[in-house]
C-alpha cells in the first residue's frame, strides 16, 4: 500500500518518462500568437490572450497537440499521463466519466449533475465530460485550469476546466496528412486531414477519424462478443474567413458515432466473509454467497493468487453491453477588432445522444438487466466578450456575458431478469431459513423443510410469514406470496422500469468579468475578476413501473419483505410539471483576485483568491423517491408521514427527494514560476474547502445524491452508526464538509538541444471532515458512514509524472523520435463510499513511441505501446448489484452502532487497458 510508493516514485523518476512536452515550443501563430521572443517559452491562450506559460498567475498545464500524439491520446481520458493533477476515470458509461482536479470532481454517472470540471472544445461548452470520451481529432491544444473558473469562460466550475482547441484552417496553402494504424486486439485507426486556402483571406479544412479495435475483455458467455471494444468516427470540417485584419470568422460544424461493446465490470477478489468476534476483531472465511451464485450460473472466473480480477466477465446469454451515440453540433467564432476593443462571439448548439445497455449483475445469471438507458442533451450557447486596454496599456480589461439553454431527456428500462424470482427467493430463504435453501430446485425452496418447520412453531409473525410462502406449493416462496395477497398470476421476472422517463429543462445566464492591472509596470500586478450566475431548471417525468408486486406487498402484512421485489421502486409515480418541488432556481456571486509580483524578469511570485460555484438540480433517478409506507403495516410509517410535505424521507414520493443544492468552493493559491536557462520549475500550493459538495454513490442498485456538510457540533459519532434518523445538524451550524490541499511541483528541462525532460509531482489531500451530515442538515445516509475524517474517492495522495523526449537528425534526410513517458498514483480507494475493499494499490503506467521520418516528415513511420508493461489496475470499484452486503469498516465497527457482524460483499471494478501495442505509417503533402 502507501509504503510502496517511495520505491515506485523512485523507480518512476529514475525512468525520466514524464509529462511529455508539457506544450508547444513552437505554437501555430494562427492560433496562439506568440507573446514571447524567447523560442522555450509555452504560450497559452486560457487568459483570453496569447501569452507566456511563465507570466500567467494561475495553475495550468498545457499539453501540445505533439504531445498528445507521441502519448498516444484521442480522448480526454489520456490526459491523466500528461497532466498530474487531473484523473478522468469512469465505470459502466463512457457518457458521463468523471474528470477531477486535485482530488474533486463530481461522481458517477447520473445525467443530472454537471460535473465540477467543466470541458470546453473550441470555445464550446459541453455539459458531460464524458462528450470528450468521442474522437478529438488533430489537436492544436489543451490546456488544464486548476481551481474554480468563471471569470474567463462562459461556464463556470468548481474544481478546474480542461480547454480543449482543435487545429484550424490556415490561409498559407493547400496541404494534408494522414495516417494508419494497426495495433493487437486487431486494432485499426485512420486519420487524416486536408487544408485548402479558397481565396487569400478564406480557407476550409476537413479533419477524419475512424477507429475500430476488439474488446479486451473477453466474454465468458459462448457466443457473446468480447467486451470493452472500440468502433467510432469523427468528421470535422471548418471554414475560415478574415476579409480584413480586423475581422476574423471561424465555423465549426462536426459529427460523431459510435457503436460499441461497453462497458463491463469484473469480480474483485478477494472474495470473503468477514465476521465480528467479542473481541471486537474481525474473523476471515471463504465466501458463503459465491458458491450459491455459481451453483445458480453466474460462471465467475477464478481469480489467481496475488491478482485482484481477470480480464474477463460472464454475461446472460443475449444480454449484450451497448455504447451508442450521437454527437453533432454547429458554432460560429467572430473576433472582430473595434479600435482599440476586440470583440469575441461565441454560438453554438450541441445534440448528443447516447443508448445504454448493460447486463446489469455482471454475470451470466439474469438477476438485472438495462438495455435502453437513453439519454439526450441538446445545448444551444451564446459568449460574449468585450477585451481591450485603458490607461497606456497598464489595464488589461474583460467583460462578458453568457447564456445557455439545456433540454436534457433521460428514458430507462431497469428491468428484472428471467432469473430474478429464483434468486430473490434463494436471498430469503438464506435469511429467514437457511435449512431450506435449495438452489437445485426451480424455486430454490425446500418445500417440505418449511413445512417440518411450520408445524415446530408457534403461531405468531415467523409462522405466518413461513406459511405464506408456501401456501401455493407449486410456486413457493414470493410466487405463493403473490397468491396469498389475491394476484396468483402477477410475477416479479421481466418487469420493472419499462421507459420510465425524465425531461428537464435548465437555462444560464452569466456576466462576468477579468480585469488585470500593472500596480508597477513589468513588476506588481493586481487581477480582479467577478461573476454573476443565474441557474433555472424545470422537471417533469412519467413513471412506467409495471411491477406490481412491490405495491401489493407494501400494503400488505408482509410489508418487511418488500426489499427484494421492491429493488427497483414499483410505488414511484409520475411527476407533473409544475408540481411542488419541480423547479430549481438559484443565483451566484463568484469572483477572484491574484497578486503577482516578479522581483526579477526570471521569477514571478503570486497568491490568490477565489470563489467558485455549480448549480444544484435533480437526481434523475426514481428509485430515489421515497418508496409509500403504510401506517396499517408499518409502525414507523405514521412518524414519516407526519413530516412536512416535500421533504425527504416522510414516506411519500415527491419530486422534493430528487432535489439537492449548490455547490460552493473558497479557495487560495500561492505559486511561484521560474524560467531559467534550459529549466522551468512551477510551485503552486493549495487550500480548497467544499460546501454542499455534490456527492453521488452508487449503491449497487441505484444511485444516491445528498450534499455532504460538516457541523460545526460534535455529532458524537451519529454520523458513523447505521441510523438514518441519528446525526442531523441545524442549518446555522453548517460548515464546508471537503477540504482539498496541496501542492504541485512541474519542471521542464532542455538539457541539450532536440532532448527536453518533464517532471512533476502532486501531493492531494482530498478529505471529507468529520461530523458530516446530508443537504440542508440532515442525518448522513447509513451508506456513507465511512466519509467522516477519510479521503475523497479517486483522490490518490502523490501522483507522478514523468517524461523525456529526443527528437535526433540521423542523417541529412532522416529524422528519429524517442519518447517515453510514465505516471504513477499512490494509493486510491476507488469508491465514493470508500469501502476498503475498493481500494487500488498504488502503480505505473508507461508509454512510449519511437519514429522514423523523412524529409520535412513528409512520411514516417513508428512503433508505439501504451501501458508497456501491462500493469493491471481498475479505475473504479463499487458493489455487485444485490450480491451480498456489508464490508470490512461495518464489520469492524463496534456492535453499538448498529451494524451487522457479518458481511458477504462482492464487489465489481472496471479495469484500465492493458497492454497496447502497434504501428502507425504516417505521410503529408
Amino acid at each position: 500500500m502507501r509504503s510502496a510508493v517511495l520505491p515506485r516514485l523512485l523507480s518512476c523518476a529514475a525512468l525520466l518518462a514524464s509529462t511529455p512536452a508539457l506544450a508547444q515550443q513552437q505554437p501555430n501563430p494562427a492560433a496562439a500568437p506568440r507573446a514571447s521572443d524567447n523560442p522555450g517559452d509555452i504560450i497559452v491562450t486560457a487568459t483570453r490572450r496569447a501569452e507566456a506559460l511563465s507570466n500567467v498567475p494561475i495553475a495550468i498545464s498545457a499539453v501540445s497537440g505533439e504531445t498528445l500524439q507521441n502519448t498516444g491520446a484521442t480522448d480526454v481520458r489520456a490526459l491523466n499521463q500528461v497532466a498530474p493533477s487531473l484523473l478522468v476515470s469512469g465505470a459502466t458509461s463512457e457518457v458521463n466519466f468523471t474528470a477531477r482536479i486535485r482530488g474533486i470532481g463530481t461522481v458517477g454517472e447520473n445525467p443530472g449533475l454537471e460535473s465540477s470540471v467543466g470541458l470546453f472544445i473550441d470555445g464550446v461548452y459541453r455539459s458531460r465530460t464524458g462528450v470528450g470520451l468521442s474522437e478529438l481529432g488533430d489537436i492544436e491544444r489543451i490546456e488544464v485550469l486548476r481551481g474554480p473558473q468563471g471569470t474567463l469562460f462562459g461556464r463556470n466550475s468548481t474544481a478546474g476546466l480542461i480547454n480543449i482547441v482543435t487545429k484550424g484552417p490556415e490561409l498559407d496553402g493547400f496541404h494534408a496528412k494522414g495516417a494508419v494504424s494497426y495495433g493487437n486486439y486487431d486494432y485499426w485507426r485512420v486519420d487524416g486531414a486536408l487544408n485548402a486556402p479558397l481565396s487569400s483571406n478564406a480557407a476550409v479544412r476537413l479533419d477524419g477519424v475512424w477507429q475500430k479495435r476488439d474488446g479486451y475483455l473477453k466474454a465468458l458467455t459462448p457466443g457473446e462478443p468480447d467486451i470493452n471494444d472500440r468502433d467510432r468516427w469523427l468528421a470535422r470540417g471548418q471554414f475560415l474567413f478574415e476579409p480584413s485584419t480586423d475581422l476574423k470568422i471561424r465555423l465549426i460544424g462536426d459529427y460523431s458515432k459510435r457503436n460499441e461493446n461497453c462497458c463491463g465490470g469484473v469480480l474483485l477478489g478477494p472474495t470473503r466473509n468477514l465476521t465480528r468476534q467479542p473481541n471486537g476483531s474481525v474473523a476471515v472465511s471463504p465466501n458463503s454467497l459465491l458458491p450459491l451464485l455459481q451453483a445458480l450460473g453466474a460462471s465467475y472466473p477464478a481469480i489467481p493468487g496475488g491478482e485482484r480480477f481477470v480480464y474477463g466477465v460472464p454475461n446472460s446469454p443475449g444480454v449484450p453491453y451497448t455504447s451508442k451515440s450521437e454527437d453533432w453540433g454547429l458554432s460560429g467564432e467572430i473576433n472582430y477588432k473595434l479600435g482599440s476593443v476586440n470583440l469575441t462571439s461565441i454560438t453554438a448548439y450541441r445534440d448528443y445522444k447516447n443508448k445504454q445497455g448493460q447486463d446489469g449483475d455482471f454475470n451470466a445469471l439474469d438477476i438485472l438487466n438495462r438495455q435502453n438507458l437513453d439519454r439526450r442533451f441538446r445545448l444551444f450557447s451564446q459568449e460574449l466578450r468585450l477585451q481591450g486596454e485603458a490607461f497606456d496599456g497598464r489595464l488589461n480589461w474583460l467583460v462578458g456575458g453568457y447564456y445557455s439553454s439545456e433540454r436534457l431527456d433521460v428514458s430507462d428500462d431497469i428491468k428484472y431478469g428471467k432469473d430474478y424470482e429464483r434468486y430473490a427467493n434463494c436471498l430469503l430463504m438464506a435469511q429467514a431459513l437457511p435449512s431450506a435453501l435449495l438452489p437445485s430446485n426451480q424455486y430454490c425452496v425446500n418445500v417440505p423443510v418449511v413445512q417440518r418447520t411450520i408445524a415446530a412453531l408457534p403461531p405468531g409473525t415467523a409462522r405466518s410469514t413461513l406459511q405464506a410462502l408456501i401456501a401455493n406449493p407449486a410456486r413457493p416462496g414470493f410466487g405463493s406470496l403473490a397468491a396469498v395477497l389475491g394476484q396468483p398470476n402477477i410475477a416479479i421476472n421481466g418487469t420493472g422500469s419499462n421507459g420510465s422517463n425524465f425531461r428537464q429543462n435548465s437555462s444560464n445566464y452569466a456576466i462576468f468579468t477579468h480585469n488585470t492591472f500593472d500596480v508597477v509596470p513589468d513588476k506588481l500586478m493586481l487581477t480582479i475578476g467577478a461573476r454573476y450566475t443565474w441557474e433555472r431548471k424545470k422537471l417533469q417525468g412519467v413513471a412506467m413501473q409495471n411491477d406490481t408486486l412491490c405495491p401489493l406487498i407494501v400494503n400488505s402484512p408482509f410489508q418487511s419483505l418488500a426489499a427484494l421485489p421492491c429493488v427497483i421502486n414499483g410505488t414511484a409515480p409520475s411527476i407533473a410539471a409544475g408540481s411542488p418541488g419541480t423547479r430549481f432556481s438559484d443565483g451566484e456571486w463568484t469572483g477572484t483576485a491574484v497578486l503577482s509580483f516578479k522581483p526579477v524578469d526570471a521569477l514571478m511570485i503570486y497568491a490568490s483568491a477565489s470563489k467558485g460555484y455549480k448549480a444544484g438540480g435533480f437526481n434523475l433517478d426514481y428509485s430515489a423517491l421515497d418508496r409509500t409506507c403504510n401506517t396499517a403495516f408499518d409502525a414507523a410509517c405514521a412518524a414519516r408521514l407526519a413530516l412536512p410535505a416535500n421533504m425527504p424521507g416522510n414516506g411519500r414520493p415527491e419530486a422534493a427527494d430528487l432535489a439537492f443544492a449548490s455547490e460552493k468552493v473558497n479557495a487560495y493559491e500561492i505559486g511561484l514560476k521560474w524560467k531559467g536557462p534550459g529549466v522551468d520549475i512551477n510551485l503552486a500550493g493549495f487550500y480548497q474547502e467544499y460546501s454542499d459538495y455534490q456527492l453521488n454513490t452508487y449503491n449497487g442498485v441505484n444511485f444516491e445524491v445528498t450534499n455532504i456538510q460538516s457541523c460545526r457540533d460534535s455529532l458524537q459519532g451519529a454520523d458513523r452508526d447505521a441510523s438514518a434518523l441519528t446525526g442531523g445538524c441545524s442549518p446555522d451550524r453548517l460548515r464546508p464538509g471537503v477540504i482539498s490541499k496541496g501542492f504541485e511541483i512541474e519542471a521542464f528541462l532542455r538539457p541539450i538541444r532536440q532532448v527536453s525532460v518533464n517532471m512533476a509531482l502532486t501531493y492531494t489531500d482530498a478529505k471529507y471532515r468529520d461530523n458530516l451530515v446530508g443537504t440542508g442538515g440532515r442525518p448522513l445516509s447509513p451508506v456513507l458512514f465511512q466519509l467522516p475524517g477519510n479521503s475523497v474517492s479517486n483522490a490518490p495522495r502523490y501522483t507522478v509524472t514523468t517524461g523525456v523526449s529526443w527528437s535526433p537528425q540521423v542523417s541529412d534526410k532522416l529524422s528519429a523520435l524517442f519518447y517515453l513517458d510514465a505516471r504513477l498514483q499512490s494509493d486510491t480507494n476507488t469508491g465514493s463510499d470508500l469501502d476498503l475493499e475498493k481500494v487500488q494499490d498504488a502503480f505505473v503506467v508507461v508509454n512510449g513511441r519511437i519514429g522514423l521520418y523523412g524529409p520535412d516528415k513528409k512520411w514516417g513511420v513508428e512503433l508505439w505501446a501504451q501501458n508497456i508493461f501491462n500493469q493491471r489496475y481498475f479505475q473504479i470499484g463499487a458493489d455487485m448489484p444485490l450480491q451480498g452486503s456489508g464490508t470490512w469498516r461495518s464489520v469492524a465497527a463496534p456492535a453499538s452502532r448498529g451494524f451487522a457482524g457479518s458481511a458477504n460483499q462482492l464487489f465489481v471494478g472496471f479495469p484500465g487497458e492493458p497492454r497496447m501495442y502497434g504501428v502507425t505509417l504516417r505521410g503529408a503533402f
